[in-house]
């Protein structure tokens, strides 16, 4: 998938556990290692908009494109 998914990197940077971050945000730990994995396809955007709050960071800061390389 093109869309990868930072959170490990920024749970790390804030020294925040998954389950803290899933009590935060109110969504399950198996919903947020579906996200954290890039199995999910797609995230609502007050989902988003918690798990930035919490971690204090921009959207930018968890979502990043990269080029597939099967389609180049």
């Amino acid at each position: 998938m093109a869309i990868i998914i930072n959170i490990d990197v920024m749970l790390a940077k804030r020294k925040m556990s998954v389950t803290q971050l899933s009590q935060h945000v109110g969504i399950t730990m198996a919903n947020l290692s579906i996200l954290k994995t890039g199995k999910a396809k797609a995230i609502r955007f007050s989902t988003l908009e918690a798990i930035c709050k919490a971690l204090d960071c921009q959207p930018g800061d968890i979502l990043e494109y990269r080029e597939d390389e099967e389609e180049e």
